[in-house]
């Protein structure tokens, strides 16, 4: 009769752990979030407030993978999937010859998808934050910038979508192309962590996923954005109503 323990450990040697939890639930989030602030834009201004709050969790989403990136385990680390120009063009080479070589974290093309939705996203959720409708209303961030510089950020923020929409478009289509093509399923390792030991024989498998620290660093994110916005000078559209 097999035990579970055993089952564990077949489980363990056939399917290593690459991704470790705060990154999982940091990639979810970041989808949630995205998704979440699209609609609730698309929904008019009477959602607005929602728009803005699926925003605070993108910024503290982003901020997080970035510290996660210099001192999250293994994989998360940048140092660890980001290749230089030679390397990255020539994995595109082999894929064009129809050669897959396989990676436990991300791939030379993913490492660069990754480091480009970082900064657009970063980008323009701090953007919208001094944004300004002209109407009806001003991010919560708005009272630090003169009207030009917050029409500016408006712009930016709106502009963004579109290179992001053709990201994760990009994105998603490289996941199907992964699964049609090489039989490699990304999505799965992104819900469980775990990876077919074939695409980890040359990686360091995590044991822990240091959780603990990771709650502490998005605890303390959120603290600061949360002091910055409740201590943000009055936009000067609702200081002219006071």
């Amino acid at each position: 009769m097999t035990t579970m323990k055993h089952i564990d450990q077949i489980e363990s040697t056939e399917h290593p752990k690459v991704w470790d939890l705060p990154v999982r639930v940091f990639h979810w989030t970041l989808v949630t979030a995205v998704i979440g602030a699209f609609v609730t834009n698309r929904l008019g201004v009477s959602y607005f407030k929602y728009h803005v709050w699926f925003g605070y969790v993108v910024i503290v989403a982003i901020s997080f993978r970035i510290v996660w990136g210099f001192v999250g385990t293994y994989h998360a680390r940048f140092l660890s999937f980001i290749r230089g120009p030679i390397q990255t063009v020539q994995y595109g080479l082999g894929l064009l010859r129809g050669q897959h070589q396989h990676y436990a974290g991300h791939n030379p093309i993913g490492a660069l998808m990754v480091l480009a939705l970082l900064a657009s996203l970063g980008v323009q959720a701090v953007a919208g934050l001094f944004g300004n409708d002209e109407i009806f209303n001003v991010g919560p961030l708005n009272g630090y910038v003169s009207n030009d510089i917050s029409l500016f950020l408006t712009s930016l923020h709106r502009k963004l979508f579109y290179g992001i929409a053709v990201a994760v478009a990009l994105h998603v289509l490289a996941v199907f192309a992964h699964l049609i093509f090489f039989k490699e399923n990304l999505v799965v390792p992104m819900i469980t962590g775990r990876k077919p030991v074939y695409n980890v024989v040359d990686a360091i498998i995590i044991k822990s996923s240091r959780a603990f620290l990771a709650i502490a660093i998005s605890l303390s994110i959120a603290f600061v954005l949360f002091y910055i916005v409740s201590n943000a000078p009055v936009p000067i559209s609702d200081a002219s109503n006071l």
